[in-house]
């Protein structure tokens, strides 16, 4: 048993897969990054320079003070993080899409089909007519 799990970790597949799951870790971080590090400041000035993740709706404001006893945290509907995540997302998705496209611009073209030329029944028959001719 102990030699088939080596046998099975050691293929191909296992390594490639591996590699690929901790490259698109490293892929994610570098987007993420320029999501959060680049764009998003972009859009927060369009925006009259609010940052989405400030808004909420409170639902219960916070009582007392922190790390004392009897503190009460603050309970809020935080949408503002919950817009700079679909924002996120859409261009993760768009940055994604565009790595894609230009991979497959890497890619060489596939080979053109073979011609075809006439079929078996057009050949017979124009070897007959020329032996009709002769």
């Amino acid at each position: 048993m102990l030699k088939e799990f080596k046998n099975f970790i050691m293929t191909g597949n296992v390594i490639e897969f591996a590699v690929a799951v901790i490259m698109a870790g490293a892929v994610g971080l570098v987007v993420n990054g320029f999501v959060s590090d680049i764009v998003m400041p972009v859009v927060g000035h369009f925006a009259g320079g609010m940052d989405f993740a400030n808004l909420k709706v409170v639902l219960t404001e916070a009582a007392g003070t922190e790390g004392s006893e009897g503190y009460v945290a603050e309970n809020a509907i935080r949408w503002g993080a919950w817009v700079n995540t679909i924002v996120n997302l859409i261009i993760v998705g768009f940055v994604m899409f565009i790595i894609v496209k230009a991979y497959n611009k890497t890619k060489t073209p596939p080979a053109p089909p073979a011609p075809s030329g006439p079929s078996q029944e057009e050949l017979l028959a124009e070897i007959r007519d020329l032996l009709k001719k002769q």
